[in-house]
């Protein structure tokens, strides 16, 4: 969104905290993009601190696969360390881009990177700090899509709330087609709102939306399974399958 504001990060700040250089950006080989000459504006995170953001490969090639596209920037940002996410609460500085300094509401997606469950609660955390609503429901025309993938996304339900829509599988191919369907629906004048472009989206292959489904529960508040056995399988655990990124319909086990 050509609205969003740079945010200033006091010289004071950065000197009180253990790392800065997690928050001052500017290394070797980042993209810099000219915001207002982009239509469509993605922050990719990870969230987890600098460190470990910046050795995830996923994420990397989405920067580049994104920033290749001549009208679609990306930016990074990762999750605050304690003491630089005291002094943002302190003085009400909102999450921002290492690129740009722009704040993450001003974004059009937020992409993201699930890759463990311990990371679910930073994901929240990090929502609030940029000033998002945590429920996807409550978020107004305003505000970024919120994009949910990475190794966790073959179990999301716990998280489906929070989140507008989730790329399943491998995300080199979609993210370049959910760019386009989104300079196309903003070309248009975002005919149907927000609802409108998770419609759309609903035509490329790979996508959830969790707004449009709803989970049905048995009288007792179960949800359905399978068969269970009498004997003890091979195998203690679930089994899930892939919709996309497993070609040939492949099981993956899921130890309990």
């Amino acid at each position: 969104m050509s609205n969003a504001r740079t945010v200033q990060v006091p010289h004071e700040v950065l000197q009180s905290v253990l790392k800065p250089s997690r928050y001052t950006g500017g290394e070797w080989n980042a993209v810099h993009k000219d915001w207002d000459e982009s239509l469509c504006h993605w922050a990719l995170a990870l969230p987890d601190v600098y460190e470990v953001g910046m050795s995830n490969l996923g994420l990397a090639i989405l920067y580049e696969i994104l920033n290749a596209e001549e009208k679609v920037l990306a930016e990074r940002v990762y999750a605050p360390w304690t003491d630089m996410e005291a002094e943002m609460r302190q003085r009400r500085m909102p999450l921002f881009a290492l690129e740009s300094k722009r704040e993450i509401a001003g974004f059009d997606f937020l992409g993201c990177s699930l890759q463990y469950e311990m990371i679910y609660s930073n994901v929240l955390n990090m929502l609030d700090l940029a000033g998002i609503p945590l429920w996807a429901a409550d978020r107004g025309e305003d505000m970024p899509f919120v994009v949910g993938g990475g190794p966790c996304v073959y179990n999301v339900e716990p998280l489906a709330d929070f989140f507008d829509f989730f790329i399943i599988g491998e995300g080199e191919d979609l993210v370049r087609e959910i760019s386009l369907s989104f300079i196309t629906w903003q070309g248009e004048g975002r005919p149907g709102g927000r609802r409108g472009f998770l419609e759309r989206l609903l035509e490329i292959q790979g996508i959830y939306v969790p707004s449009f489904y709803q989970p049905e529960y048995s009288e007792t508040g179960d949800f359905p399974q399978g068969p269970t056995h009498y004997l003890q399988a091979g195998h203690q655990g679930h089994e899930h399958r892939q919709v996309r990124g497993a070609p040939l319909g492949a099981l993956y086990g899921h130890c309990a």
